[in-house]
């Protein structure tokens, strides 16, 4: 493709404005839901009092910050994609006690300012301790903010996640798809991944276990299950496309009942899916194989055989199947397919 047509196609699928607003008006916005500041971030993200109070401070003295990035949403609203510790601790300082920004960002208890080395004397006081005049002043400060409109794509949503998201710790894929793709298709992997046969058999480091990494297997189990054939080498690119076409149309019975089955029946590994007893964590390309080879093989008889799964795991065919370079449409196919013919034998 030439280089210029495709700059200009990609720069047609972003679509941003800018604006100044005050504090206090941010404040409002929170208060009345019209900037929506995900949950996904609020409960992973807390910055310490000092380094909230050196922001505060910063704004007083008019130095500039970073400026907040929001993508609109189809209703109107501003959803939150970079600033939620910057609009927390606004909030934190100079929200009235019992209004709803506060509610909104979870920061019940008013911020008293700590730490500070250019304004010392506002140490240990909270804003509403402060002259009115200050307080006004504060509240009158201008904030840059730049939008993503809702006329971008939604691939162009979550490169934004990725690239501009770095409040303390970075968010995992799921994390941002779970923040983009709201909905009843993202309450469903909720749903799923605390499934007591999928916890019970798919084994997980312990920092994996709330970062989004079970709810993007089960995404996973439903992108490869229902449209494995169509894969094309970008892992991301493919669960992010799945995610956004499910988010609107879905067969929930069917695949709810299919996902339940599949590991009820798996359940019955008594390792869980690994290799052996010695392994203690499921790996995720042996669990697409088996996963989905399982559900291809209920599908076809509604039963799963597992009685000889760890001879066949540990075989040099399949091992063939899940190292090396992967991610190619062949390799996926070889090693679901293998699975799913091996969970089929007698």
């Amino acid at each position: 493709m030439d280089i210029n047509i495709e700059l200009n196609e990609q720069k047609r699928k972003v679509d941003f404005n800018t604006y100044d607003m005050s504090v206090k008006e941010l404040i409002s916005m929170i208060g009345d839901n019209i900037i929506d500041i995900a949950p996904e971030y609020q409960r992973r993200f807390r910055w310490d009092e000092e380094r909230q109070s050196t922001l505060i401070e910063s704004i007083f003295l008019g130095i500039p910050i970073p400026p907040l990035f929001m993508a609109t949403n189809a209703n109107g609203s501003w959803e939150v994609i970079d600033g939620v510790q910057r609009l927390s601790t606004i909030i934190h300082f100079a929200a009235e006690i019992d209004s709803m920004a506060r509610k909104q960002t979870q920061t019940e208890q008013p911020l008293k300012l700590t730490g500070l080395k250019k304004l010392k004397s506002f140490n240990k006081l909270q804003f509403i301790e402060l002259p009115k005049s200050i307080q006004l002043d504060f509240l009158l400060k201008p904030i840059k903010i730049t939008t993503l409109s809702d006329k971008s794509d939604k691939g162009v949503r979550f490169d934004l996640f990725e690239r501009l998201n770095t409040g303390g710790i970075k968010l995992s894929d799921q994390e941002i798809r779970s923040c983009i793709f709201r909905g009843d298709f993202n309450d469903l992997l909720k749903k799923l991944s605390k499934n007591t046969f999928f916890l019970k058999i798919v084994k997980l480091p312990k920092n994996s276990e709330a970062d989004g990494t079970r709810e993007e297997l089960v995404l996973r189990f439903f992108a490869y299950l229902n449209n494995y054939e169509l894969f094309d080498h970008s892992v991301v690119d493919f669960l992010n496309s799945y995610m956004q076409e499910a988010s609107k149309r879905f067969d929930y019975h069917k695949n709810e009942e299919i996902f339940n089955e599949v590991f009820k029946q798996l359940s019955g590994l008594r390792y869980g899916i690994v290799k052996s007893k010695t392994r203690s964590q499921t790996s995720i390309i042996l669990f697409e194989a088996v996963s989905v080879g399982a559900a291809l093989a209920y599908k076809s008889n509604k039963h799963i055989n597992i009685s000889k799964f760890y001879d066949w795991v540990n075989d040099k065919e399949f091992s063939n199947h899940i190292t090396g370079a992967t991610n190619s449409r062949k390799r996926v196919l070889a090693r679901i397919n293998y699975c799913r013919d091996k969970f089929l034998e007698k």
